[in-house]
Formats: C-alpha cells, structure tokens, sequence
C-alpha cells in the first residue's frame, strides 16, 4: 500500500516518515486527531526521528479501525481552500483498536513502558465530568462500574486504571495530552483522574497518586483546525488525485495551530518542526480560540440551520448572520480575552471569517451545532459574566443559547428545519423530557433546572428572561427576526437590503 499510494500518485504527496516504534497511545481516532496530531507528529519524525509512533485508539466504531488495517495504516489529509487541494500522507500510526471490544488492553498499553505520552480527542463529552460543578460524575453508570473494578470503559476509568497498572509496574514517567476544547484542559483531566482513584476503596488507588505526583504530567495544549466530516465527493476526488484507492481521506483547512505547555515526563515529539508553539500562555490561546472561534461558530452555526443553511459558508455569506457573528465576536467575546504575545487579535479575527467563508470545505452546521450542551458549557459564561461585571447585557450571547434550544428542543409546533434536526446533543431528551408552554420555560429548563452551563448563569435571572423572549420572538416571528432585535438591543445596526 505504501509504494502504490506513491507510485499512482496524480500529485505532490508529502513521503510517510520512517517509523521505529510506538511511543505514543492516542484516545479518540476521530478525523480531528488523523488531520492535526497525527500531521505534527508526522513533521517531527521527519524532521528529528525518535520512536514517537502512534497506536490509534477509537472509542466505539469499527470503521476507521478496519481501514487501517486494509490500508497499512495509510490516509490522506486533503487540505482544502478555493486555491485547490493539497495532499498529504501522515503515516504515524503503527496500530490501531477499539476501546469498546477491547477495554484491557487499552489498560495495558497506558502501563506499557514505550508508550511515554498519552494523547486525547475524545470532545468534551468524553470526560464523564457534570457541567454544572466541573467535576467527576458519580452518577455517570459508566463511571460507577469503572469505580466497582473490571476493565474501564470511561476515558477517565481508562486513563486512572493504566496509571495504577503502570505504577504497579514500576514503568517510566509519562505525559497525558488532552486535545480537547476544555478551558485547561490538562489541570482539567489531572483534577478527573485524580478523582477517579480517590474514590477506590481503601487504599486501592493510593500507589497510583503518588505515581501520578511524582511520575506524571498533564500538559495544556490549545488545538485549532477545521476539520469537516468525510463525504462520498470527496473520497472520489482524493482517489483521483491520488491514483490509489483510500477509503478514509480526511479534509481540512489549511489553518492550523496547536499551543503546548512544555512539561511531558517522558519526553516528546519534536512537535515545532510542524508549527506547534510551546508555551506558557496555553490559557490565553484557549481563551481566544473556544470564545471567538468557537463561541461565535456555534452561533453562525445555529442561525445558519434556522435559516435553511447547510454549510457554514453558506450560513456566514448571509449578510444577516455576518452581522450578529461580527456582534458577538467584537462586542461581547473579544473583550472577555487577552491576545497572548505575538497574536494581532484584528487579524486573527479577520482571518476567522475567511476560514468561517471557506466555501471550498463545505462544513455543515449540524456538525458544528451538535453537543451543544457540553461545548457552550465552556464558551459563554465567562464571558457573561465579563459583560455583566462591566455593566453591559450580552444581547448575542442570549441569542446564541435561544437558537440552540430553537434547534435542540424546539417547542410543540415549530419545525426548526432539517439541519437542526441533524444536530445531536446529549441533553435533548432532558431538555424535551417536560413539556414547556414558553420560551421562558424551556430558557429556565436548560439554565437554571439542568444547570446546562454552569452554577453562575442559572443564578442571573435577567439573562435566563432574554434567552426566554428571543425563543419565543425566534417561534412566533422568525429567525430574523430575533436577530434584528439582538443586534439593536447590543447598538449594532442590523444589515438593509440595498
């Protein structure tokens, strides 16, 4: 597989890198990880060698396990913009397995002494932890036939019992990696397995913190790349180019960043040769990216899917939706942020709408939209809170969380569309499990009775009201509506027609 894919090729293909062992096992084998990790890691061996091989972990599905394997671990991450697409073959992945039909070993390969990091893209729902106090759930059962013995099936129960396993072992330090949108997302894992062997019974986890004290780290790292789903088109047009066939070509843009602390136990990739910035400010680049990048995609996101859009080019080319993304971007995330050293903030902002305008990706706004309850949980309430301790009203912010519950759990009688129908979430049948009669109802059943984003926003009572009035405003009169109301309410006029 290897020689065909570069002998048919109909393009430049950047060469797989020599691999001389596994020294890295990585959780969630989703497209993110094969388009971002994987294509840094492949730089670094390029550029450095060392045994930084990568065993592939995915948490359920067989599919991209199965191609892998047909394929000699080999795929290919199409880089897409309207100049044309760019290929390129990352080749780091020395084995690949499910987690669900193989817990144990999973287990093993954490307490395995070649495996020195321990990387992670399982999002932000894979961290069994409850949004509302940000810590490990108890309730989750998952969580409490982990805590009960057997091989774990929740990353965290995976993650604790391979620390434990390999404490037991006497093996060397290692580093674990979240790659997830989680604001510190290190602090964030550390602070859930920690929790996690607290809760053995008697002394059962003790060996294991004072491994993890004194043996184990858990870096922060920010990581930022569009990566849409796979579709039938695009699988035909990378074999084209290719001249060989691949089942599971993964496409991106060509923006990418990843910020990392630069504290791994076991040692690292040479990670740089790909871009990667190792830094101190990991905390403010999360912040930039989760709250301007990401807190105004979700809204593009849920706008667009009220508005008929599939795409969030389609969605952003919609002179209505680039004024309230505008809004919420400059008014109500940018100064809840500081730009770490070096970032111009105008020109990472222009440079979002450019890639939010990619229309050459074509990513969808169910898939942006989708696990709401869990990724605005991490985007709005801090910067609710900075525009309330500032005497200001997040007007765009309250429309965000509208038109995710309008796409989410729309009241009796409105059809929000079928790209909102598309869009899964964790909380829809919490959400939806009590009939509400208003807009008002179902704001207080998100916010302030399951607690969806956090402690602090159930207690503010004038913003739970707005999200309230624009549900309502969004059922009765419309999408546009809500948003030409929002953008006056914040002082931004809203776009005419020429």
């Amino acid at each position: 597989m290897n020689a065909a894919l570069h002998r048919g090729a109909h393009t430049s293909v950047a060469v797989p890198p020599a691999l001389s062992g596994h020294g890295i096992l990585h959780l969630g084998l989703g497209s993110f990880h094969r388009a971002h990790q994987a294509v840094y890691t492949a730089a670094a061996l390029r550029a450095s060698g060392g045994d930084w091989g990568i065993i592939g972990v995915a948490s359920r599905s067989r599919r991209i396990v199965d191609a892998l394997h047909a394929q000699d671990h080999l795929y290919s991450v199409a880089t897409i913009s309207p100049e044309g697409t760019a290929l390129d073959v990352p080749g780091v992945h020395t084995d690949s397995y499910v987690a669900a039909d193989d817990p144990g070993r999973v287990v093993a390969d954490l307490a395995d002494r070649r495996v020195r990091i321990a990387t992670l893209t399982v999002t932000e729902n894979g961290y069994s932890y409850s949004p509302s106090t940000q810590r490990l759930d108890l309730t989750d059962p998952i969580v409490a036939a982990d805590l009960r013995g057997g091989d774990p099936r929740s990353t965290i129960g995976q993650l604790a019992r391979g620390l434990q396993r390999r404490a037991q072992a006497g093996a060397e330090p290692i580093a674990i990696l979240s790659c997830d949108n989680l604001l510190s997302n290190g602090t964030h894992t550390e602070k859930l397995v920690r929790a996690f062997l607290q809760e053995l019974p008697d002394t059962e986890g003790a060996d294991a913190l004072r491994f993890l004290d004194g043996a184990v780290t858990f870096p922060s790292s920010m990581v930022d790349r569009i990566v849409p789903a796979t579709t039938p088109d695009l699988v035909e047009r990378v074999n084209t180019l290719l001249g060989v066939r691949d089942d599971i070509p993964v496409p991106a843009e060509p923006f990418t960043m990843w910020a990392i602390e630069d504290r791994f136990a076991g040692g690292r990739p040479a990670w740089e040769a790909g871009g990667a910035v190792f830094t101190d400010e990991v905390g403010s680049y999360e912040l930039l990216k989760v709250r301007l990048l990401n807190g105004t995609h979700s809204l593009i996101a849920y706008l667009g899917a009220l508005r008929g859009a599939a795409t969030i080019p389609d969605a952003i080319a919609q002179r209505e939706i680039e004024a309230a993304a505008a809004a919420v971007l400059r008014r109500e995330y940018e100064p809840s942020v500081v730009a770490p050293a070096g970032i111009d903030i105008a020109q990472y902002e222009r440079d979002l709408f450019s890639r939010w305008g990619n229309s050459a990706l074509g990513h969808r706004t169910s898939q942006v939209g989708s696990d709401g309850s869990v990724k605005l949980g991490q985007r709005i309430p801090g910067p609710v809170a900075h525009a309330f301790d500032g005497g200001e009203f997040p007007h765009l912010i309250a429309l965000t969380v509208a038109a995710y519950l309008a796409c989410i759990a729309p009241p009796a009688g409105f059809d929000p569309g079928p790209h909102a129908a598309a869009m899964t979430d964790p909380a829809r049948e919490r959400l939806t499990a009590v009939p509400t009669r208003t807009g008002r109802d179902l704001a207080a059943r998100a916010i302030v009775d399951l607690h969806l984003f956090g402690e602090d926003l159930a207690d503010r009572t004038v913003f739970v009201d707005r999200v309230g009035d624009l549900v309502d405003t969004i059922v009765q009169r419309g999408v546009d509506s809500a948003i030409a109301e929002s953008l006056a309410a914040s002082g931004t006029l809203a776009p005419t027609t020429p």
